[in-house]
């Protein structure tokens, strides 16, 4: 486990987790065996960061948020306040008979976050779900299917509402194209899926 990190008193980092230069965890944090963590990135107040999870650099765990195993988050992911990444698709605490599951009475499934993207406050993703590139899940939403690279999502379920920027702005129409208001970036949508034309001038 490289030193290189600061971890908050209370913190509960683990020997086994590989925590990258730069990153801090903060008070009453926990982060579990096997984990895979970049560089600078931020876990807040009691977030838990599950057995073998892996993150990227740059990423940011807000206080609370419960990222189960085996969730992978690619590098400048944002997770919000008291989000969860579920990982069982059918749970139960026992058996058909009765008895207490135990880890090997049930195959854990994952949420994969892919660059750039943001989950919002108090969303859940209900594992297996992958929420695509710079997409923005707004608070409260539940994420029950794959989201696409730039969609704008909300709702219980969760429906695309919109666009996003790499900045996480809303596009708007600039002729036949979509714009970011801040970057000038142009976007073009084909059948559901959004095309970056150009790269941002910020």
């Amino acid at each position: 486990m490289s030193q290189e990190f600061f971890a908050a008193p209370g913190a509960d980092v683990s020997d086994k987790a590989n925590i990258g230069n730069g990153s801090k965890i903060w008070h009453l944090a926990q982060v579990r065996e096997e984990v895979q963590m970049g560089r600078d990135c931020i876990v807040g107040r009691g977030a838990y960061i599950g057995t073998g999870v892996q993150m990227g650099d740059n990423c940011k765990v807000q206080n609370y948020a419960l990222v189960y195993e085996p969730a992978v988050l690619e590098k400048g992911v944002f997770v919000g306040p008291a989000v969860v990444l579920t990982n069982d698709t059918f749970p139960r605490a026992i058996t058909p008979t009765g008895e207490l599951k135990s880890a090997s009475d049930w195959e854990a499934v994952g949420v994969t976050l892919k660059e750039g993207c943001s989950v919002g406050a108090r969303s859940v993703c209900v594992a297996p779900v992958t929420v695509g590139r710079w997409a923005l899940i707004a608070a409260g939403a539940v994420v029950t299917k794959d989201v696409p690279d730039f969609a704008l999502m909300a709702g219980v379920p969760a429906k695309r509402i919109g666009w996003v920027s790499r900045a996480g702005k809303p596009l708007v129409a600039d002729g036949d194209n979509l714009k970011c208001p801040d970057t000038g970036a142009l976007f073009r949508e084909d059948n559901g899926i959004l095309i970056e034309l150009e790269e941002t001038n910020a």
